[in-house]
């Protein structure tokens, strides 16, 4: 895992509709707002976005209304390679997101262009590919099972981010991918545990059902693990979450997963990896926004001289 490699993101574009509420919309009411913006979204793209501001190499497959074409934009400045990315017309795939005074969020999602890949546009990106290639992938496109049949039939190494969770990812070959990236919920979801079980528990049901691919477990405040699978020479691992006041938690995830795989790329161990992505997590919470929240690299090396 810790030889160079090309990335390749089949990941979702979506303008994200963002509103500030003193707290999350309770069911039958009517809440007033107090900002809004339109800005770069999806989890796919996120991701994109900063393993190229951690200094990784990534190329996004995905597909974006020819309306929007504006969010092409923040990807190129940030070095993301974008020449596999499909304009089209009609809609964007799209979000809903309120944020709390807490910096808790709630997000509708609308699929959109994400949701149009054929078979002829999937033959066209694996093309592009070279066994031995990562493929990161999330579940806000469409055919998430047939990329990764294509993803492991063409000797790819295969990173998933199993979000939204959902019960048919449960029958995909998780066994065979090399990574996986789970929040509690997910893990729980995937191990058929209490969400609220302690985490030791948590870990033991999950790598006990997942015992193939490497896990990195994502816990918020709580901290990151590593639970390496049968194949690695890694140990288990657990880095701490830096303290910090959460104004916005939205992308927190995303801007974890893009560091990490950026470091694991240049070949730094799986502590550094670690290390770098939570503070890069601990600098995105205490702003607002998703792509607008992720860090710059320099940034992310100079919280990490101060706190060591």
């Amino acid at each position: 895992m810790t030889t160079r490699f090309r990335l390749h993101n089949y990941g979702s574009i979506n303008i994200d509709h963002v509103y500030r509420v003193p707290h999350l919309v309770r069911p039958g009411e009517t809440l007033a707002s107090r900002e809004y913006r339109p800005v770069l979204g999806g989890k796919g793209a996120n991701q994109s976005l900063a393993m190229a501001r951690a200094g990784g190499d990534v190329t996004h497959w995905g597909r974006l209304g020819e309306s929007d074409r504006w969010a092409l934009a923040p990807l190129r400045e940030a070095g993301v390679s974008s020449e596999q990315i499909e304009l089209i017309e009609g809609p964007s795939g799209h979000t809903v997101i309120q944020v709390d005074d807490e910096g808790e969020n709630a997000i509708v999602l609308f699929g959109g262009a994400n949701q149009g890949f054929d078979a002829t546009r999937l033959d066209t990106l694996f093309a592009t590919t070279t066994p031995g290639d990562w493929l990161l992938l999330q579940n806000e496109c469409n055919d998430t099972a047939t990329v990764i049949e294509h993803a492991l039939e063409a000797g790819l190494h295969v990173a998933f981010n199993p979000a939204p969770m959902v019960e048919a990812i449960r029958q995909l070959p998780l066994e065979r991918l090399a990574l996986l990236f789970l929040n509690r919920v997910e893990a729980a979801t995937l191990a058929e545990c209490d969400e609220k079980a302690p985490t030791e528990q948590l870990i033991q049901a999950l790598t006990e059902r997942y015992p193939g691919p490497d896990i990195v477990l994502t816990l918020g405040r709580d901290g990151a693990h590593f639970l390496p699978g049968r194949a690695s020479n890694e140990s288990v691992l657990f880095e701490p979450a830096l303290k910090v006041r959460a104004v916005d938690t939205t992308g927190a995830g995303d801007t974890f997963i893009g560091y990490f795989l950026a470091a694991l790329q240049a070949n730094r161990t799986i502590s550094e990896c670690l290390a770098r992505a939570s503070a890069a997590a601990a600098l995105g919470v205490q702003r607002s926004g998703a792509a607008d929240s992720i860090p710059l690299k320099e940034e992310v090396e100079r919280l990490l001289a101060e706190s060591s």
